[in-house]
């Protein structure tokens, strides 16, 4: 028998990556429909909006939004629009172009996500973006069947990771476990391990993900699998912590489950190092757990709006308080808000006249190092080798800081940036 091919083992390894990213993802995006905020406060340094209008010929962007369904995020879309009116209005534009956002509401579901993505054809949209949605496999082949390039904050489905016409701006879940392995070996973390509810195939899928990322690293990782039908899992954690006896713990689950783990871990494990992404950091897990749970904790994020010094966060408080008054800032609205913004750096590459399709997937195609906005140190580069195996990964980037006593990120830096 003739031994796989380097091709086919790499397609085999990326399904495998795909599989996992996806359950992980599944796992990390389903708490994004808590419309509870940050721990951190919404006040900080602005700057100014000063007029700057656009007057080029619009570029016409589609963003499509869940809302109205059973997962409706109204700020997504507020934040959107308040990118685009700051852009219209005081940003000069994309290159001076205006910014014609064509909005459609998708239910998460597969019916309304196929009718956003015809109206996005029948629209003749330049780009579409989709700040968070579950119907990325959905919506992705009607859009590049039209030729038409599809941007998002994260990839969930194989097809958003994989696609030629799909641009994830940030590496997501996949981004958040490579750094995890980067950051344990810098602590010198030598055992790991990944608190996880039931659910289906995610605890398979995560340690099929994460394998290879902490053994490159030097560090061994365990998956902790909790029931998620039980109100408290302090039994099962601490016999799993005495078991294992990992150095650092992360908990992968929506608010709900970051709260009991957490309450869990303050009995079976205090004093434990926690990494923690941005969910177990919600105002609402805080408010259940208390603030000194996750205070020295490190975590993983795409954002930072505690940054008191970033021009591109100062301009996000601003742009929201004078566009979207009434939608907290500290939400998930910035994913809206980043999604719309983002494009603006790829002014350079467009052309003055009108701005085709074809025109957004070749300034995508060749961006290099293009900021994620309220992303301070993060940038882009859509070239397909962040991750080579998972070539729609624009970046692997990610913000890692420590939490202070107060519940504010600090001391942040950037892990995996390339």
């Amino acid at each position: 028998m003739k031994a796989p091919s380097r091709r086919a083992r790499r397609l085999r390894a990326a399904g495998v990556v795909l599989a996992a990213s996806a359950a992980l993802a599944g796992g990390l995006t389903a708490c994004s429909s808590d419309e509870s905020s940050s721990t951190t406060s919404s006040s900080g340094p602005t700057v100014e909006l000063t007029s700057n209008p656009a007057s080029g010929e619009a570029i016409k962007i589609g963003f499509i939004t869940p809302e109205g369904g059973a997962v409706s995020l109204p700020q997504l879309r507020e934040a959107g629009e308040a990118a685009a009116k700051y852009l219209n209005e005081n940003g000069g534009g994309i290159k001076g172009h205006k910014v014609d956002l064509v909005v459609c509401k998708e239910l998460e579901e597969p019916a309304s996500a196929t009718s956003c993505a015809n109206q996005m054809v029948e629209q003749k949209a330049s780009v579409v973006v989709s700040p968070f949605t579950s119907t990325g496999a959905v919506i992705l082949p009607i859009l590049s069947g039209a030729n038409i390039p599809y941007v998002a904050i994260s990839g969930v489905s194989q097809a958003e990771m994989a696609s030629p016409m799909a641009f994830m701006l940030t590496g997501g879940s996949v981004g958040a476990m490579s750094a995890m392995a980067t950051q344990a070996a810098k602590d010198g973390v030598k055992k790991f391990s990944v608190i996880i509810g039931d659910t289906g195939d995610a605890a398979a899928s995560t340690k099929a993900l994460g394998e290879p990322m902490f053994k490159a690293a030097g560090v061994d990782l365990s998956v902790i699998t909790v029931p998620t039908s039980i109100a408290d899992p302090t039994p099962n954690i601490t016999a799993a912590i005495n078991e294992n006896k990992p150095d650092a713990v992360t908990i992968l689950g929506d608010s709900r489950q970051c709260t009991t783990a957490l309450k869990a871990l303050q009995t079976a494990a205090p004093g434990m190092k926690q990494y923690l992404i941005s969910t177990c950091i919600d105002k609402s897990v805080v408010d259940a757990v208390g603030v000194d749970a996750i205070a020295g904790g490190t975590t993983f994020t795409t954002v930072n709006l505690d940054d008191q010094t970033d021009e591109s966060v100062k301009v996000y408080r601003s742009v929201m308080a004078q566009y979207a008054p009434d939608v907290d800032p500290n939400g998930i609205a910035y994913m809206g808000y980043q999604a719309v913004m983002a494009l603006n750096g790829l002014g350079a590459q467009l052309p003055t006249g009108a701005v085709t399709a074809q025109d957004m997937t070749n300034a995508l195609r060749t961006s290099k190092n293009v900021p994620v906005p309220a992303a301070p140190g993060l940038t882009y580069t859509c070239d397909g080798k962040a991750m080579p195996m998972l070539p729609s990964l624009c970046g692997m980037g990610v913000l890692v800081s420590k939490v202070s006593s107060d519940g504010k990120l600090t001391d942040t830096v950037v892990l995996n940036q390339h």
